[in-house]
Protein backbone atom coordinates (compact mmCIF):
# COMPACT_ATOMS: atom_id res chain seq x y z
CA UNK A 1 0.00 0.00 0.00
CA UNK A 2 1.32 3.43 -0.96
CA UNK A 3 1.72 6.09 1.68
CA UNK A 4 2.36 9.41 -0.03
CA UNK A 5 4.37 11.94 1.96
CA UNK A 6 4.19 15.66 1.16
CA UNK A 7 7.77 16.94 0.97
CA UNK A 8 7.59 20.39 -0.64
CA UNK A 9 5.80 22.75 -2.97
CA UNK A 10 6.75 22.30 -6.63
CA UNK A 11 7.87 25.95 -6.65
CA UNK A 12 10.39 25.18 -3.86
CA UNK A 13 12.53 23.49 -6.51
CA UNK A 14 13.58 25.64 -9.47
CA UNK A 15 13.06 24.28 -12.97
CA UNK A 16 16.09 22.16 -13.96
CA UNK A 17 17.04 22.01 -10.28
CA UNK A 18 16.98 19.64 -7.34
CA UNK A 19 16.67 19.46 -3.58
CA UNK A 20 17.78 16.84 -1.09
CA UNK A 21 15.17 15.28 1.15
CA UNK A 22 16.52 13.59 4.26
CA UNK A 23 14.45 10.59 5.24
CA UNK A 24 14.83 7.98 7.94
CA UNK A 25 16.00 5.70 5.14
CA UNK A 26 18.63 8.03 3.63
CA UNK A 27 18.95 11.05 1.37
CA UNK A 28 16.84 11.32 -1.77
CA UNK A 29 17.42 13.85 -4.55
CA UNK A 30 14.17 15.29 -5.92
CA UNK A 31 14.49 16.82 -9.39
CA UNK A 32 12.21 19.19 -11.32
CA UNK A 33 12.59 19.32 -15.08
CA UNK A 34 11.97 22.28 -17.37
CA UNK A 35 8.58 20.74 -18.20
CA UNK A 36 7.67 20.60 -14.48
CA UNK A 37 7.95 16.82 -14.10
CA UNK A 38 9.40 15.56 -10.82
CA UNK A 39 11.64 12.57 -10.24
CA UNK A 40 13.27 11.13 -7.12
CA UNK A 41 16.54 9.19 -7.02
CA UNK A 42 19.18 8.24 -4.48
CA UNK A 43 21.41 11.28 -4.06
CA UNK A 44 24.61 9.22 -4.39
CA UNK A 45 26.24 8.45 -7.73
CA UNK A 46 27.30 4.77 -7.85
CA UNK A 47 30.60 5.70 -9.55
CA UNK A 48 32.30 7.84 -6.89
CA UNK A 49 29.48 8.85 -4.55
CA UNK A 50 28.91 12.27 -6.07
CA UNK A 51 25.91 14.30 -4.85
CA UNK A 52 23.49 14.04 -7.78
CA UNK A 53 21.30 16.88 -6.45
CA UNK A 54 24.23 19.20 -7.22
CA UNK A 55 24.40 17.98 -10.82
CA UNK A 56 23.10 19.57 -14.01
CA UNK A 57 19.52 18.66 -14.99
CA UNK A 58 18.98 18.50 -18.76
CA UNK A 59 15.86 17.03 -20.30
CA UNK A 60 15.03 13.95 -18.24
CA UNK A 61 18.65 13.36 -17.20
CA UNK A 62 21.10 14.56 -14.57
CA UNK A 63 24.87 14.81 -14.89
CA UNK A 64 26.91 13.96 -11.79
CA UNK A 65 29.03 16.94 -10.72
CA UNK A 66 32.13 14.82 -9.98
CA UNK A 67 32.87 12.87 -13.15
CA UNK A 68 30.11 13.79 -15.61
CA UNK A 69 28.26 10.48 -15.55
CA UNK A 70 24.74 10.98 -16.91
CA UNK A 71 21.71 9.23 -15.39
CA UNK A 72 18.15 8.93 -16.62
CA UNK A 73 15.76 10.55 -14.14
CA UNK A 74 13.08 8.09 -15.28
CA UNK A 75 15.00 4.81 -14.88
CA UNK A 76 18.13 5.69 -12.90
CA UNK A 77 20.28 3.97 -15.54
CA UNK A 78 23.66 5.40 -16.52
CA UNK A 79 23.67 6.69 -20.09
CA UNK A 80 26.25 6.30 -22.85
CA UNK A 81 29.30 4.12 -22.24
CA UNK A 82 29.00 4.30 -18.44
CA UNK A 83 27.43 1.43 -16.53
CA UNK A 84 25.48 1.56 -13.30
CA UNK A 85 22.13 2.51 -11.87
CA UNK A 86 20.74 4.77 -9.17
CA UNK A 87 17.62 3.73 -7.25
CA UNK A 88 14.48 5.63 -8.27
CA UNK A 89 11.42 6.35 -6.14
CA UNK A 90 7.82 7.12 -7.08
CA UNK A 91 7.12 10.84 -7.01
CA UNK A 92 4.11 12.83 -8.13
CA UNK A 93 2.63 16.30 -8.05
CA UNK A 94 -0.76 16.88 -6.46
CA UNK A 95 -2.27 20.34 -5.92
CA UNK A 96 1.11 21.99 -6.45
CA UNK A 97 2.84 19.76 -3.87
CA UNK A 98 5.49 17.08 -4.44
CA UNK A 99 4.68 13.71 -2.91
CA UNK A 100 7.02 10.74 -2.41
CA UNK A 101 5.90 7.17 -1.83
CA UNK A 102 7.14 6.46 1.69
CA UNK A 103 6.34 2.74 1.53
CA UNK A 104 8.52 2.38 -1.57
CA UNK A 105 11.38 4.25 0.13
CA UNK A 106 11.27 1.85 3.06
CA UNK A 107 11.07 -1.21 0.79
CA UNK A 108 14.19 -0.08 -1.12
CA UNK A 109 16.10 0.64 2.11
CA UNK A 110 15.35 -2.86 3.41
CA UNK A 111 16.55 -4.54 0.19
Amino acid sequence: MSIWVDIAAVDDIPQRGARVVKTADGCVAVFRTSSDEVFALDNRCPHKGGPLAEGIVHGNSVTCPLHNWVFSLETGLAQGADEGQVATYPARIEDGRILLDRAFLRARAAA
